[in-house]
């Protein structure tokens, strides 16, 4: 079995000459969702990494460049492989919020929470890695796509100039606690909550005078002011 002269053993050469080794790299992204799962985005460090998974930060370096990177990765291979996937688009708006909350609750269920508590950290810390999650997985049910908004005004189900924030705000936040709390989140709980609380919100949003703050897993939310207590 050949290496490349000053590879660690787990960095297996291909006939490209390029290192390859799927099962480790498994290894070492399941390392990053224990630590997001443990201690949340701020825990996670190359070093720390490299210890518990029994590799060198040279090993981690080689696959991603950056700590963003890594986590993309880990989230990809872990808590979103079950909720991933294309865009949604059923042909209706109500159908399109009952999917994106469908792919939420299976993100939830295969994580075990880390997957939304590591998207609401990043709306709130670091609104890059947010996008990029959302990019990289495909929608995680988390936001409201403007894919969905745009169809759904186009057939004449929202008038123009909704915001997501009901969505945004409320969705992610309502099944999350549910879930951690162990309380139900079956079809029936998000058909009521689509249709008694998000599709009404989001119609009335075009109406209003005052811009609406960013929700809570939009990927921006305002921080609120500290005051000075000096």
């Amino acid at each position: 079995m050949p290496y490349r002269k000053g590879t660690e053993p787990d960095m297996v050469v291909g006939s490209g000459g390029r290192p390859r080794d799927d099962e480790r790299e498994s290894e070492i992204l399941d390392v990053v969702n224990a630590q997001l799962g443990e201690g949340g985005y701020d825990s996670v460090t190359f070093e720390g990494v490299a210890r518990r998974a029994g590799a060198s930060k040279a090993t981690l370096y080689r696959r991603w460049k950056t700590k963003r990177d890594m986590v993309i990765a880990a989230v990809k291979a872990g808590p979103a492989r079950d909720g991933a996937g294309a865009d949604i688009d059923t042909g209706s708006l109500r159908s399109d919020l009952l999917a994106l909350c469908r792919r939420l609750r299976a993100t939830m269920a295969a994580a075990d929470g880390r997957m939304p508590l590591l998207l609401l950290q990043a709306g709130l810390e670091d609104p890059e890695l947010c996008d990029e999650i959302e990019r990289s997985t495909g929608p995680t049910g988390a936001r409201l796509p403007d894919s969905v908004i745009e169809a759904a005004v186009r057939r004449g189900e929202l008038p123009d100039g909704i915001d997501p924030f009901p969505f945004e705000e409320v969705v992610g936040s309502v099944v999350l606690l549910r879930q951690l709390n162990g309380l139900q989140i079956d079809d029936h709980y998000l058909e009521a909550l689509i249709d008694s609380v998000v599709i009404p919100a989001l119609r009335a949003t075009a109406f209003g005078k005052a811009a609406l703050p960013a929700g809570i897993f939009s990927g921006r939310p305002a921080h609120r002011a500290v005051k000075d207590t000096r």
